[in-house]
């Protein structure tokens, strides 16, 4: 039987920046080139006894060592083999407490390496996915032994990456989001100490994490660019008992932040006082037959809002879900309620439709699109069309092609005019502008890009559910 390696793999696009390793993906496979540094730095984190235990806990992704050579990886001194992960996503789709719990388990991760003589060489918030709701270190390149007089290197990229975006967001009162998908170096102490004000400005963790960093990295900015800052360190008595002090302290000011808000726009969706009982009780059935027949493993659910039709897909059938909605408290809530009650099989997401994540970074493709990661067999889009249609003022075409998008069978409702929340957006509208939407314009831009195999209208006759696959 022909392994899946042997079909050969290619560098990953988002593996570039250590040049100990490289990352490379086939059909089924993650392997870690690693050249002759590299590999001494992993025989010797493998030796150890925190590491293992990280495996044995699943806090560290599966690694192995390949011995059989792996097509397209020659020339590297050893190749590790790492378990898959079903979605990759990025820390500008996490809600607050998502990426609050990447950064203690960094911390976490620092903390038992730093025991052991051994730290994390950087500190990136792309250093952690999440395996549904269980975060997952999976940067094993990371690791090196600790050298005498030197800092931890990975300190500032923890701040901008983790604990800076979760200041703005907890202390600011403003979204982390837009900042790190408009820059994946993340937020500095300069461009962030401005935004604490009042008595936050003294919190212990926050002057020093913060505010004195920024003022240190304006000093050092104007410094003479040729001192010798590792000697300077040496000569202080930088040493592992100082870091983990530094790691310790960092875990105390991430614990302590927390994200106050109550309410948003969505936040009480859950009620559904617009569906009658018998309309809700007849989507839920469409919806569990559409996912029983489409036999679809992985789920995406668009505008999931309180994971209602996640956990529906899971009973019928799919063995994962990536449940993505715009509102970031809706996801925050959706997240705690999932890792409080231990369901790990529901991926939840913060991610506007209207404007979905695109390629980042170094030639774009560094940070894949939403639509390149995920690759779902079934689509669920409920409760959606309208609000895209009317508030976002998409047309109704266009909605169609972004569902044809990813390729895979769809579940989607579409609320008629005379819906109590379409009607409401409606209502706001100049008359005559949006008289396009209706039903016949839907259904011909639906039927255009997918094969209809079973519509059904609510018992109120003001929604219709569809069941359809792509043409062609």
């Amino acid at each position: 039987m022909t392994s899946p390696a042997s079909v050969g793999a290619r560098r990953d696009p988002g593996s570039f920046r250590d040049p100990t390793s490289r990352v490379f993906v086939s059909e089924h496979e993650v392997f870690r080139g690693l050249d002759d540094r590299g590999l001494a730095d992993y025989d010797a984190v493998a030796a150890s006894a925190f590491f293992p235990a990280l495996l044995d806990e699943g806090l560290v992704v599966g690694t192995e060592r390949v011995d059989e050579p792996v097509p397209g990886l020659d020339g590297w001194a050893a190749v590790l083999r790492h378990d898959r992960l079903p979605v990759i996503s990025y820390p500008f789709e996490w809600p607050f407490e998502m990426l609050r719990d990447a950064a203690l388990l960094h911390l976490d991760i620092t903390g038992r390496a730093l025991a052991e003589g051994f730290v994390t060489k950087d500190a990136t918030s792309y250093n952690v996915q999440f395996d549904g709701t269980a975060p997952t270190f999976i940067d094993v390149g990371s690791f090196q032994p600790v050298r005498a007089g030197e800092p931890w290197y990975g300190y500032r990229q923890f701040c901008e990456l983790f604990l800076n975006p979760l200041v703005l967001q907890a202390v600011g009162g403003s979204a982390y989001h837009p900042w790190l998908r408009g820059s994946l170096d993340g937020i500095t102490p300069s461009e962030l100490a401005p935004l604490i004000r009042g008595r936050r400005r003294f919190d212990r963790g926050l002057l020093v994490h913060v505010r004195l960093h920024a003022r240190a990295e304006s000093r050092y900015a104007d410094a003479d660019r040729e001192r010798d800052v590792g000697n300077e360190l040496r000569q202080a008595g930088l040493g592992p008992k100082v870091l983990a002090a530094q790691v310790a302290n960092l875990r105390r000011t991430v614990t302590r932040l927390r994200w106050k808000a109550q309410r948003s726009t969505w936040s009480d969706y859950a009620e559904r006082g617009h569906y009658s009982d018998v309309d809700l009780d007849a989507k839920d059935a469409f919806v569990a037959r559409a996912v029983g027949a489409a036999r679809s493993p992985h789920v995406l659910d668009l505008g999931a809002n309180d994971g209602r039709f996640s956990m529906l897909a899971l009973e019928h059938g799919a063995e994962r879900v990536v449940a993505v909605d715009s509102d970031h408290l809706v996801v925050d809530r959706l997240y705690r309620h999932l890792r409080d009650t231990g369901e790990r099989r529901i991926l939840p997401l913060v991610m506007n439709l209207a404007d979905p994540s695109t390629g980042l970074g170094w030639q774009g493709r560094e940070r894949p699109s939403f639509t390149d990661r995920v690759r779902p067999d079934l689509v669920l889009c409920l409760a959606v069309v309208h609000h895209l249609a009317l508030t976002d003022t998409v047309p109704l075409e266009l909605i169609v092609d972004q569902l044809a998008d990813h390729g895979a069978p769809v579940v989607v409702e579409f609320p008629h005019r005379d819906d109590p929340m379409a009607a409401r957006l409606l209502a706001r509208k100049r008359s005559g502008l949006f008289d396009h939407y209706d039903l016949p314009r839907w259904e011909a831009a639906l039927e255009a890009r997918f094969e209809v195999l079973e519509r059904e209208t609510a018992p109120s006759g003001r929604r219709t559910l569809y069941r359809c696959v792509p043409r062609g």
